[in-house]
């Protein structure tokens, strides 16, 4: 084999892994989306029980119950308990954490951003933690 021939099957393989490291990331992407959009519906359902599946074991020792974390939702998080309209931002890592960063628009159309704290486990993506973004002032 020549240098030359050496050199494209490096080249050739390192286009490979980039590929397929891209693909695995965009894997990871849908999954995490996936996990926030089937909690997003499981709350427009009033599927308390499915909404905490999707919670991470230490949000969900922290209510106990399916009950106390749709309150808390519906309190706290009302954009979240009956969007109208989601669109997925950028997603990051930070200190080793995946951050997914998510817009929604409320029934009086009123846009929030939230940023998801995902954890992978054996069942899958799971939520561990969600952040209500202050919006930056709008000036004229």
């Amino acid at each position: 084999m020549t240098f030359l021939q050496a050199l494209g099957r490096m080249v050739a393989l390192l286009v490979l892994a980039l590929w397929l490291g891209t693909g695995a990331a965009k894997a990871q992407e849908r999954g995490i989306e996936d996990t926030i959009g089937q909690q997003l519906e499981a709350f427009k359902a009033d599927d308390f029980g499915a909404a905490f599946d999707f919670a991470s074991p230490s949000i969900r020792n922290i209510f106990r119950t399916p009950e106390n974390f749709g309150a808390m939702v519906r309190q706290g998080y009302p954009m979240v308990w009956r969007p109208a309209e989601v669109t997925y931002l950028e997603q990051r890592e930070i200190a080793g954490a995946i951050w997914q960063k998510v817009q929604i628009v409320d029934g009086a159309g009123r846009v929030h951003v939230l940023d998801y704290q995902m954890i992978q486990t054996p069942e899958g993506w799971q939520i561990n933690g969600v952040q209500l973004l202050k919006q930056p002032e709008v000036s004229a």
